[in-house]
């Protein structure tokens, strides 16, 4: 009970907000609020300070938050050494996962760990970018999957693969009928792209620009399937994972066109928390993602 109420406490000075934290933990926020009331009685402070929005956590505030921050750390390095002693791999992995990498692979692998360790369990979040970095950071996941990743001073990137990236069309585009494209045949045509804020389109941008490529941009989504949508319905071509087509290839919505720029790849890889101690469990599933990478263009 001691450790659900730091985590608590936590939660809410991290988000800087009472009913988000009420959320995290699954509890009421009237819940919430009356933990944080009664806190602030028994230590004779105030640990908010409610003037503002979001919340910030007073002087008296931060020092507890670190108190709680800590003894979560510690509480979480004994649960690992306990497992350790057991031998056990058991417990619930928790991965936060950006939408085109989690739908197209964690069916397979949920399968397949759930074979080896069936006394562990696979929780899968499917998250914008930002929000995997955040679940990973407010150890709401272990592990967090994404593309183009970025390590920080509390985030630590392990390599996972490098996916081709070619040119998605629809059967009846003019396009689709060549074996391989050169970066010319790109020129002025209507473009799929993505929304302005993720890194795969400041990728894509920064590429065009150093190729003097000019293209019109006729709609922009958030994800992979929406643009797929889009591309097959006529309404432009695209640049995407190849690995992230193969279903609509199948079906026969999509065609999948090389592009002779073979530095044009998306790289993903996996984001943890910096000083994290693995359980058996995160361990274990962590050495399943990278015995097998998937090959190049596949």
């Amino acid at each position: 009970m001691l450790y659900d109420n730091f985590k608590l406490f936590r939660d809410i000075a991290q988000n800087k907000s009472i009913s988000r934290g009420a959320t995290l933990n699954e509890i009421s926020q009237s819940a919430a609020s009356q933990y944080i009331q009664e806190m602030e009685r028994r230590l004779g402070v105030t640990l908010l300070d409610r003037t503002t929005r979001p919340l910030n956590l007073t002087p008296a505030g931060k020092l507890f938050y670190d108190l709680c921050r800590d003894a979560l750390r510690r509480e979480e390095q004994f649960q690992v050494q306990l497992e350790n002693l057991k031998g056990l791999v058991e417990g619930t992995v928790r991965v936060a996962s950006i939408y085109s990498i989690g739908l197209s692979e964690m069916t397979r692998l949920q399968e397949e760990f759930a074979a080896r360790f069936p006394n562990a369990q696979l929780h899968v979040d499917y998250l914008r970018p930002d929000k995997v970095y955040e679940a990973v950071l407010t150890d709401q996941a272990d592990l967090g999957l994404v593309s183009y990743p970025v390590g920080t001073k509390d985030l630590a990137v392990i390599p996972w693969r490098e996916e081709e990236m070619t040119v998605a069309a629809p059967p009846s585009h003019p396009l689709a009928q060549k074996a391989v494209l050169v970066l010319a045949d790109l020129e002025g045509q209507d473009f799929i792209s993505f929304d302005e804020d993720l890194s795969i389109r400041h990728e894509l941008d920064r590429f065009f620009r150093s190729q003097g490529i000019e293209i019109r941009i006729a709609m922009q989504f958030d994800n992979i399937q929406m643009i797929k949508e889009a591309v097959a319905l006529g309404s432009g071509i695209s640049i995407l994972p190849a690995r992230t087509m193969q279903a609509e290839i199948a079906q026969g919505r999509l065609v999948s066109i090389p592009l002779h720029a073979p530095e044009l790849v998306r790289p993903v890889g996996i984001v943890h928390r910096k000083r994290k101690r693995f359980s058996h469990a995160v361990q274990s599933f962590l050495e399943l993602l990278l015995e097998q990478p998937a090959p190049v263009g596949t």
